[in-house]
C-alpha cells in the first residue's frame, strides 16, 4: 500500500499537479531501497525544462570575517582559532578572472557579515567598485550573498549588474531558526529576500538538513520556497565545525539531502537546484546531480586562497572544484555544460519588470 501511494504521489508529480504538504512528507519517508524511483522522476523533469544542460556557478568566498555568531558556522565571530582572511581587490578581482576565462556561467560572491562592510561609515564602496569591475572586465553574471544590507545597498548593486540575491533562512521552522542564527530576526531575513525580489534581483534560498530538522520542517520549508518563487532552491548537509557548539553533533549519512534534491525537484521542476561540491566535494556530485540538481555549485580555484563553506578546504588545493575535474564527470553521465548563452538566455526568461521603491530605485516601471 505504501508503495502504490509513492507510486501515485510520483504520477502526480510528473503530470505537475501541485504536491501538497501530505505528499511532500511521505515523499520524505522514502527508504534509500525506494529512492531510484524517486529519483528517477525528479530527472525526467529535469529534462523536460533543462534537457541534458548543467549550469556552473564560480565560488569566491572574499571574506571570512563575520558579527554573527551562527551556531552550525566555522566563521561565527566567537571562534577564535579559526585563521580568517579578507581578500583585497586585487586578489577578489584575479579569482573572478580566473573562474570567468574557466567558463562558469555565474560568479557568486559571498563573505561573511564583515563588520569592515556591515560597521563603517565607507560600507560597501569599495565592494560596490569591484563589483562593477568584475562585470565590466568578464560581462559574466553574478550573485551576492552580503548577509543583511539596507535597501540603498542593494539597490546599488543591483544598478552595477547583480543578478542574484542569495540569502538562506537555513529552515522556516522559527524555533529552530533562533537556535541556528543567534540573535538574529527571522522576519528582516525574510523580508530584505522580499525586497530585494521587488527589486528585480532573482533569489536563491536554502536550508540545512541534518541538524534537528523534522519532516515537518522540511515540507514546510520546501512549500515556503515554492511560494516565495526563490528561482534557485538549495539544501546542504550539516557538517559538524570544529570550536562551534555543534561540534559534537551527531549526523549520518547525507541521503537526507540527496531525498530532499528529488523532492525539490518533483515540487519546483522549472526551478535551479544545485549539486554542491562542499559537502562530499567532486566524489558527490553524482550522486546530487542523479538526484534532479542541474547546477554544480562552490566550483573554486585552486591558487587563489580561497575557502569552501561546510568544507572549508575539501579539494581546492588539488584542483577537485575545477572544471577540469567536473567536466568528465559530466559527460560520463551524458550530461553537458550549458553554453553562456543558454544560462544568458534562462536569466533573461525570469526577468520581472522590478517595483518602484522610491527615488533612486532601479528598473522602476
Amino acid at each position: 500500500m505504501r508503495n502504490l501511494r509513492l507510486a501515485g504521489i510520483l504520477e502526480k508529480a510528473k503530470a505537475e499537479s501541485p504536491l501538497s504538504h501530505e505528499d511532500i512528507l511521505r515523499l520524505l519517508e522514502t527508504t534509500e531501497d525506494q529512492f531510484g524511483c524517486v529519483a528517477q522522476a525528479a530527472r525526467e523533469l529535469r529534462e523536460k525544462y533543462f534537457q541534458n544542460k548543467i549550469f556552473l556557478y564560480g565560488f569566491l568566498y572574499f571574506s571570512t570575517f563575520c558579527r554573527n555568531d551562527c551556531t552550525f558556522c566555522l566563521y561565527r565571530k566567537s571562534n577564535s582559532s579559526y585563521q580568517r582572511y579578507r581578500k583585497d581587490r586585487g586578489e577578489i578581482i584575479s579569482a573572478a578572472r580566473e573562474l570567468a576565462d574557466s567558463g562558469v556561467h555565474l560568479l557568486d560572491l559571498t563573505m561573511g557579515e564583515d563588520p569592515l562592510y556591515h560597521n563603517t561609515p565607507q560600507g560597501f564602496a569599495e565592494l560596490l567598485q569591484i563589483v562593477q569591475e568584475i562585470k565590466r572586465e568578464t560581462q559574466t553574471p553574478m550573485m551576492l550573498s552580503p548577509g543583511i544590507v539596507s535597501q540603498d545597498v542593494l539597490l546599488k548593486f543591483k544598478a552595477a549588474g547583480v543578478d542574484w540575491y542569495a540569502c538562506y533562512q537555513e529552515t522556516h521552522n522559527r524555533a529552530l531558526y533562533s537556535r541556528l542564527r543567534i540573535r538574529q530576526s527571522y522576519d528582516e531575513r525574510m523580508e530584505r529576500k522580499s525586497l530585494a525580489k521587488a527589486m528585480g534581483y532573482l533569489i536563491e534560498e536554502g536550508i540545512l538538513t541534518g541538524v534537528g530538522d523534522t519532516h515537518e520542517d522540511i515540507a514546510a520549508s520546501i512549500l515556503t520556497m515554492e511560494n516565495m518563487e526563490a528561482a534557485q532552491v538549495r539544501v546542504m548537509s550539516f557538517v559538524p565545525q570544529e570550536n562551534t557548539p555543534l561540534a559534537k553533533w551527531k549526523t549520518g549519512s547525507h541521503f537526507r539531502e540527496l531525498l530532499i534534491i528529488a523532492i525539490m525537484r518533483l515540487v519546483m521542476p522549472d526551478r535551479l537546484i544545485p549539486a554542491s561540491l562542499d559537502v562530499d566535494g567532486l566524489r558527490g556530485l553524482e550522486q546530487r546531480l542523479n538526484s534532479g540538481a542541474n547546477v554544480v555549485t562552490s566550483i573554486i580555484p585552486p591558487t587563489a586562497g580561497l575557502a569552501g563553506v561546510s568544507q572549508s578546504s575539501r579539494d581546492i588545493a588539488d584542483g577537485n572544484r575545477s572544471l577540469e575535474k567536473i567536466i568528465p564527470i559530466l559527460s560520463r553521465m551524458h550530461l553537458e555544460p550549458a553554453t553562456r548563452r543558454e544560462y544568458q538566455t534562462w536569466l533573461e526568461a525570469q526577468a520581472a519588470p522590478a517595483v518602484c521603491l522610491g527615488k533612486g530605485a532601479v528598473q522602476c516601471r
